[in-house]
């Protein structure tokens, strides 16, 4: 993953792309943060579930910026994190649909036995491991309360 995000934005840097490039950056820094406080624990580093999570984490901060910059008719700002959120998004894997997520929830409740709320913790617990960069996990839990209440 760190490969392919430093890939692109070697490629970003020659093409002049600035939008590519400042995003690509951001990403790469805030992976760097991650490394140097995992370091103080021990750690190497991130895993790639991690990195998956630290992407995830800056659509979510750009989808609420967005619908904030929408909100007071900045169009403009809200374009410039639409076109980020793009640009993140070509590094997570696919996501999955709403079928397939409820499926997912579904699965991992079966698996763990779980007889009621109490026990969504560890089912958000396991998708969160399985399916690292490929749901949203607020909807998942929406799914899982109803699967659990």
């Amino acid at each position: 993953m760190r490969d392919r995000i430093n890939a692109a934005l070697k490629d970003a840097i020659k093409s002049q792309d600035k939008r590519r490039m400042s995003t690509l950056r951001l990403i790469s820094a805030a992976i760097k943060d991650r490394d140097i406080a995992a370091r103080s624990t021990g750690k190497d580093g991130v895993s790639e579930s991690e990195v998956l999570d630290i992407l995830a984490k800056m659509i979510k901060q750009r989808r609420e910026s967005m619908k904030t910059y929408e909100e007071a008719g900045r169009v403009e700002l809200a374009q410039q994190e639409r076109e980020e959120i793009e640009i993140i998004e070509t590094f997570l894997p696919p996501q999955l649909a709403g079928d397939e997520m409820k499926a997912a929830v579904e699965t991992v409740v079966r698996e763990l036995e779980c007889e009621g709320l109490k026990d969504m913790g560890r089912v958000m617990s396991t998708l969160k491991e399985r399916f690292a960069g490929q749901m949203d996990f607020s909807k998942a839990s929406a799914m899982v309360k109803q699967q659990l209440g």
